[in-house]
């Protein structure tokens, strides 16, 4: 079997590309041929802490030695004695080290069309290769040099692919004296996993660490996204429908107990199948329900209150004081049992089969931001995630975690969906919680999206991958590509203002700018500031 490798080498805060093609016998053994460099000189770094090379040259453009695979091990926290660096020590005596094999998956579409000289992602000759299209990732095998193996997708149909998610990496120091993300493995009880088990549904645990602080003791909780599918057909009586996923949540909110969750969160219209493509009205907007007692609310306040939980849903709404409207609504219920608030959908998509505006309206509510007694969140639903602007408001309205329930499938956006909430998490130093549904739906009867293409009952596959990721840019894994699941992430909230006052987004921001340039945008007679020659 053949597999290309690609390695990039870092010069000076640039890169170089090439090639080598590697054969595997049976016992996944490989060997390689020359390799083709896409420059002639390259620097080598040596700095404590800061070198891509090992012992005997550039990686992959010499022999591999005995020296340079016991450096590597060194080097990524999984050897014996003393490293490079003392990061390797402390990340093997904390439990956070890499361990030797671990293996990064990367979108092979991170390298077409690489040019050489091109900018990379970071100076540093350790920086993280890009991440993957989840259930599209390729693993990838990351060195100092950065090198990357790029093989086939596993087989099967899209149902089958399961997201490759980026493994979490170990902290290393890094910019302004900052520690590389990552996150650990979290342990959970027993009982919890053979209560998924036997639920069949995945169940998986991380945790992200803050530093210690000397006058704030750690604010420490678990959050629970749920991705789920809907058990029975689409064409079964609408109240059956939802009894059957209220007894599906019931399960799986049991178990998030079990793992001490302290608020849980339902992905986009969790009542219902995703029936928005299809433009009928019946029976789907029977689904629709009061935000404030409805059926749904009601179950969501009991299921609060039993554990001690905050429990945000996300459901179609009727709007009985305003004309009986629709709206695409989250319900954030507190763990007292009492309904908190609720809030909307910002931005309605009209794309292909997400031409939502059949049913109801961009929202009207703004970015409010809720006061738990866990931390304050935010609930940006689902298309908000592809407006930077959205993610901001709640940020700027003080949101610490931002929940993004979801419902989108493959063909449209999976490319986008490991990198969106990232971004968002990154550059608003807070938390967000990417969720998705699974599986695929089939409506009784055929519809068409506009396209030319043919009528089709189904709107597409729901690929899940749901994750949480981190102010320090780091993430959890994805849940399954095509399975139920409930990913628990423990959390240090201190973590937020700590990357805050080590990048300084809000400080360094010229909002007060941007207002005024936005101000002139949007007047009917605005001309673009463009200077010509």
């Amino acid at each position: 079997m053949g597999t290309s490798w690609v390695t990039v080498r870092h010069w000076g805060g640039m890169t170089q590309a090439g090639t080598d093609q590697l054969s595997f016998n049976d016992k996944g053994q490989y060997s390689s041929g020359k390799t083709r460099t896409a420059g002639a000189a390259l620097k080598s770094s040596w700095r404590k802490g800061n070198t891509g090379q090992g012992p005997g040259g550039l990686h992959g453009a010499g022999r591999r030695t005995g020296a340079r695979r016991s450096w590597w091990k060194e080097r990524r926290g999984c050897g014996s004695g003393g490293g490079p660096t003392d990061s390797s020590r402390e990340e093997r005596a904390e439990g956070r080290g890499r361990g030797c094999g671990t293996v990064q998956p990367v979108a092979a579409s991170s390298y077409h069309g690489h040019r050489p000289g091109s900018q990379a992602g970071s100076s540093d000759p350790r920086s993280p290769i890009p991440g993957p299209t989840p259930g599209l990732g390729f693993p990838a095998r990351r060195g100092g040099a950065g090198t990357a193996r790029v093989s086939k997708p596993p087989a099967g149909g899209a149902g089958e692919r399961r997201d490759r998610s980026p493994s979490p990496s170990p902290r290393r120091r890094g910019d302004s004296g900052s520690r590389r993300a990552s996150c650990r493995k979290l342990d959970l009880p027993g009982r919890a996993f053979e209560a998924a088990s036997e639920g069949d549904f995945e169940l998986q645990g991380y945790a992200f660490e803050a530093a210690k602080e000397q006058l704030r003791p750690p604010r420490t909780m678990r959050v629970g996204l749920v991705q789920n599918r809907t058990p029975l057909p689409a064409d079964a009586p609408v109240a059956k429908q939802v009894t059957a996923l209220h007894r599906r949540i019931e399960a799986i909110a049991e178990v998030a107990a079990m793992c001490g969750v302290n608020i849980i969160c339902f992905q986009e219209a969790w009542t219902m199948p995703f029936a928005f493509c299809t433009r009928e009205k019946l029976p789907w907007t029977e689904f629709a329900e009061s935000a404030e007692d409805g059926p749904t609310t009601r179950f969501c306040q009991k299921l609060a209150k039993k554990h001690d939980m905050v429990v945000v849903s996300p459901i179609l709404e009727r709007d009985r004081e305003h004309g009986d409207i629709l709206w695409n609504t989250a319900v954030v219920i507190s763990n007292s049992g009492a309904v908190l608030g609720k809030t909307r959908k910002n931005h309605i998509p009209r794309v292909g089969d997400f031409n939502e505006s059949t049913y109801y309206m961009e929202g009207n509510l703004g970015h409010p931001v809720f006061q738990t007694q866990f931390g304050r969140i935010a609930v940006n639903i689902c298309y908000g995630r592809h407006h930077p602007l959205n993610w901001l408001m709640y940020s700027i309205n003080g949101a610490e975690i931002i929940f993004n329930p979801s419902a989108t499938i493959g063909a449209l956006s999976e490319s986008l969906w490991p990198i969106e909430a990232r971004n968002a998490a990154i550059a608003n130093h807070c938390f967000t919680c990417a969720i998705n549904r699974v599986g695929q739906e089939h409506f009784p009867n055929e519809f068409t999206s506009g396209d030319g293409k043919k009528a089709h009952q189904d709107f597409g596959y729901f690929y899940g991958s749901s994750y949480v990721a981190g102010p320090d840019s780091s993430r959890t894994p994805g849940l399954s590509r095509n399975r139920e699941g409930l990913l628990v992430a423990e959390i240090d909230l201190n973590l937020c203002r700590q990357v805050n006052d080590i990048w300084n987004f809000k400080m360094t921001g010229r909002y007060e700018m941007y207002v005024r340039e936005l101000a002139e945008a949007i007047k009917p007679n605005y001309s673009p500031n463009i200077v010509k020659e």
